[in-house]
């Protein structure tokens, strides 16, 4: 609202007069009509002959209001919270979603909330839609369900520059749900079980990998030492013997194939 320097004139005093003597006269039958009481968080804007009275609001506290020269309305200072109904966007990447939300917001200045829109809370629901699906449409499916908080946060930036001259305040902007449709679901679940298959697949590789560089490295171990692959067979009993005790196992010596092998060749 502008900040105008001129009074209420001539015309203004005399009624604004008339009404003090009214007062005056009607004591104190009066007062019970011009003193309204203001709650803590809420701040009266009192209009004397259409004109804002001081510029400012007033309260908490008692409130003198001169009978037929003056109007109050009452701004209540908490927070309000205004759950945005589930939209249908289009993302960037063409995919259709449908996303709700919720904004938490409170006046800060009860002057410019009741003097500079009609309805505030009806204005900050529409501008919070509006908001939303621009912010939303610049985002893809990706991004969406990932970067939710810078998302948040930047609608929350669109909606306080623009509701400044309203004198609300945003306090938080959280994005609740996004639900995407059935067959985009699908999809997702498939890729995501594909993926999960590859990496397994990669593991599993490595794994044999790793595996084929130890029984190397144990091989080569076991050729230093003679007396090493005897150990491993009686490791390899005890094991076997703790598992299942009905089986027998007869450890042969290696060499003792060789042997038989050339035998049969010589024969």
């Amino acid at each position: 609202i502008a900040d105008r320097r001129e009074g209420i004139g001539v015309c203004g005093w005399i009624l604004v007069s008339l009404s003090f003597l009214l007062v005056i006269i009607t004591f104190p039958i009066s007062i019970w009509a011009c003193i309204k009481v203001v709650r803590e968080y809420e701040r009266a804007v009192v209009f004397r002959l259409g004109r804002i009275l001081s510029k400012k609001a007033k309260g908490p506290g008692m409130v003198l209001v001169l009978p037929c020269t003056d109007t109050f309305v009452k701004v209540d200072l908490r927070t309000v919270t205004c759950k945005i109904p589930p939209l249908e966007i289009l993302t960037r990447d063409a995919v259709t979603a449908q996303v709700d939300g919720v904004v938490h917001y409170r006046i800060h200045s009860a002057v410019s909330a009741v003097a500079n829109v009609t309805d505030v809370h009806s204005a900050t629901l529409l501008l919070a839609q509006t908001a939303l699906r621009k912010v939303l449409g610049t985002q893809s499916l990706a991004q969406l369900l990932a970067d939710r908080e810078e998302i948040a946060h930047s609608i929350q930036a669109t909606l306080d520059s623009a509701m400044e001259q309203w004198g609300v305040k945003v306090a938080r902007v959280e994005v609740k749900d996004i639900r995407i449709p059935v067959a985009m679901q699908r999809a997702m679940a498939a890729e995501a079980e594909a993926s999960q298959e590859k990496k397994a697949k990669v593991v599993a590789a490595e794994g044999e990998m790793n595996a084929s560089k130890a029984l190397q490295k144990a091989s080569m171990v076991l050729a230093e030492s003679p007396a090493g692959l005897p150990l491993r067979y009686l490791q390899t009993l005890t094991a076997v013997a703790a598992q299942n005790n009905s089986t027998i196992v007869f450890p042969l010596p290696i060499n003792m194939f060789g042997s038989l092998g050339q035998k049969s060749t010589g024969g």
